[in-house]
């Protein structure tokens, strides 16, 4: 058996490794929204308990949710998104603040 190709036809075969492209899972923004009702201090103080924010940051956030209406305070893969805006309202509730908290493809 020589070195050569099999078919004698003169045509080498050639490997191509081919690596499927896997694609990034669509991201969501949890929004939170402006009330009349909810203290400035609770808004505080789910941003640092449930986005990790330290006290700046969730500060600066909640004084954009007071004069905008609304603020980004994440952006988080559908499950996660999902699980901060249900942890939030059900916060709220548990507080009895009409705090609302959405999500929305990015």
């Amino acid at each position: 058996m020589s070195g050569k190709d099999d078919d004698g036809d003169g045509d080498a075969a050639v490997v191509v490794d081919t690596k499927p492209k896997t694609k990034r899972p669509p991201l969501y923004k949890v929004l939170l929204l402006n009330d009349d009702y909810t203290p400035m201090e609770f808004v505080v103080a789910v941003l640092e308990r449930f986005f990790g924010m330290n006290h700046a940051q969730a500060f600066e956030i909640m004084l954009t949710v007071h004069k905008k209406g609304v603020a980004v305070v994440g952006v988080f893969s559908h499950e996660i998104a999902e699980t901060k805006v249900g942890q939030v309202m059900d916060f709220a509730r548990r507080h009895q603040h009409p705090l609302q908290c959405t999500m929305e493809k990015e």
